[in-house]
């Protein structure tokens, strides 16, 4: 599909489709490289029930700013992402695509359920304790107030579902608590409580140096991971080196995490039962193996490469492909804004 031809689309989306169906809000941070486990675990996920749903996705640009970040850095990375959502498959007819900051009002609802929070609850987030662990230097009152920015992204679109990780439950739960509390305190049904959608099979696909932690955008070994946009040699390299272990035996076994984890990928990619896998590749090595897992590796992230070239290529184009995205997510969220404004007799 050419950019053209996308923007294009975004004005076919009927009215009438979208009032009948759930909504769905989901983000990711521009920030670092988008991997493979983003891809596997979220983004193909939602491009394969896009046609489903009322889609609003986000390029969380204000939660970036969180940890030190170059401004430079943040402006490119965030075009990067959405190039990226969209050679990935996310389709304008289905979705609106737009970048945070870009719609003031989550700023905005931001500062005022912030006064509508318990610290009790902030004080409960497990993310925080981790990042400022991690940033012990860098820890600011963004980074502790994070939870409620991203349950604004949220409440702001009156959402249904958010399809997170399981690692992002925590997140949706406290933000039905605040939808909750504000609806209960001024008896009201202010917000809609959203709901966490989460995808058991291969949500979680683990570093490739360590397979005990997911694979992370964040973590500083870049061997770690297969980003969309490594190279076939790259893909090759990090493939070879990938932790295993000694009993060469290509089967799937959670006491074996290294080379189930290769095995979860694969599968994934291929769409065949374990048991058909693992006839695969009986009496076979590992080198057989990782040599089919690049193979299919490069085959699934060729045309997304080639089709992010052509996006980011034409940045007059992308552009606006987000600024109609904002401009038509906008009216909902200055609908709740103000709602939210009226409710508690700002203004």
């Amino acid at each position: 599909m050419s950019i053209e031809t996308d923007q294009k689309n975004q004005a076919e989306v009927s009215a009438t489709a979208t009032q009948v169906k759930k909504r769905v809000f989901s983000g990711i941070q521009p920030t670092g490289n988008i991997h493979l486990g983003n891809y596997l675990g979220a983004i193909r996920n939602w491009v394969g029930a896009q046609d489903q749903y009322d889609n609003i996705f986000c390029i969380v640009d204000l939660h970036a700013i969180t940890l030190p970040i170059n401004a430079k850095e943040l402006h490119q990375n965030t075009r990067k992402l959405a190039a990226l959502y969209l050679a990935c498959g996310l389709d304008t007819r289905y979705c609106n695509l737009f970048v945070q900051s870009h719609v003031h009002e989550h700023a905005e609802m931001s500062w005022i359920m912030n006064c509508y929070t318990p610290m009790g609850w902030l004080n409960r987030m497990t993310q925080f304790k981790t990042k400022a662990d991690e940033n012990p230097e860098s820890v600011n009152t963004g980074l502790y107030c994070y939870p409620v920015l991203m349950a604004c992204d949220i409440l702001l679109y009156q959402t249904h579902y958010v399809p997170v990780g399981d690692d992002q439950r925590q997140h949706v739960e406290i933000t039905r608590d605040i939808a909750q509390r504000f609806n209960s305190l001024y008896k009201k049904r202010v917000f809609t409580l959203p709901e966490a959608q989460i995808r058991d099979t291969g949500a979680r696909i683990m570093s490739l140096e360590n397979p005990s932690k997911k694979m992370s955008k964040s973590d500083p070994n870049p061997a770690s991971r297969i980003n969309l946009l490594d190279e076939p040699k790259v893909i090759k390299q990090k493939i070879a080196r990938a932790t295993t272990d000694s009993l060469r035996l290509v089967a799937f076994d959670p006491e074996r995490p290294g080379i189930t984890n290769l095995l979860t990928i694969y599968q994934m990619l291929t769409g065949q039962p374990e048991q058909e896998i693992e006839a695969e590749f009986a009496g076979k090595g590992y080198g057989d193996f990782k040599a089919a897992l690049t193979d299919r590796l490069v085959a699934t992230l060729e045309p997304i490469q080639r089709r992010y070239n052509e996006y980011i290529n034409d940045m007059v184009s992308l552009e606006g492909i987000l600024k109609q995205g904002a401009d038509r997510v906008r009216p909902q969220a200055t609908a709740t804004l103000n709602r939210v404004k009226e409710v508690i007799g700002l203004g």
